[in-house]
Formats: structure tokens, C-alpha cells, sequence
């Protein structure tokens, strides 16, 4: 029988013993952080207006204040949370599953800019 071992002891044994570096990047690049960032235009215009641009299946459309009033009363962060974990019928990250939750905000950003 193994012995029992807190979830402290469990997280330490399955860290990840290594980064990896991509030749000329410096260290601070890593992780995705805001320093290698996509723009929200870019964000938006691969993953996000295939929906985004008609409003398709209710997608709130760029740049349209009547679509994204009621959304955004809710307030930014409930926005936020729902294009990252999905709400009704736009998947996480609205397919965009290598984005940061900061490109997904840019997006959002990109997307409300004008109205």
C-alpha cells in the first residue's frame, strides 16, 4: 500500500522539471506573458470574426452597441469569462485554444472600440 501523500507532495512530484527556451528569446518571453502577445485585431480577425463579423448564432457583432449593451452591463469581466470558458454557443476561447486570457481580452477590446 503506498503511503498517503498531501496534495502539496502530489503538485511537487508531478511539477515539470524544465523550461523550454526557444534560441533568442530571452527569458521574460516565456509563458506567453503580454511581451509576445497577439494584437486583438490579429486575434480577431483569424479566430473571432467568422461569428463576430454576420452574428452568427447571436454573436454579438464588431463594433454594434445594441449587441454588446446588455453583454457589457454585465461587466468586463463577466465578458471576459465567457469568451474564455464559452457561453451558449461560442466555444472557449472562441477556438482560439492557444490564447492568453489577455488576447482574448485585446479581442473583446478590438471589438467594442467603436461603439
Amino acid at each position: 500500500m503506498l503511503p498517503q501523500q498531501s496534495n502539496d507532495d502530489i503538485k511537487e512530484r508531478i511539477a515539470p522539471v524544465a523550461q523550454v527556451r526557444v534560441a533568442g528569446a530571452n527569458a521574460s518571453q516565456s509563458g506567453g506573458d503580454s511581451a509576445s502577445a497577439r494584437a486583438g485585431d490579429e486575434v480577431y480577425n483569424k479566430f473571432c470574426a467568422a461569428c463576430h463579423t454576420s452574428g452568427v448564432l447571436g454573436a454579438p457583432k464588431i463594433n454594434d452597441a445594441a449587441d454588446w449593451e446588455e453583454r457589457l452591463a454585465q461587466g468586463m469581466d463577466t465578458v471576459l469569462k465567457h469568451a474564455v470558458e464559452g457561453y451558449n454557443a461560442m466555444p472557449p476561447k472562441g477556438t482560439c485554444n492557444d490564447c492568453s486570457e489577455e488576447e482574448i481580452q485585446a479581442a473583446i477590446d478590438y471589438m467594442v472600440a467603436e461603439i
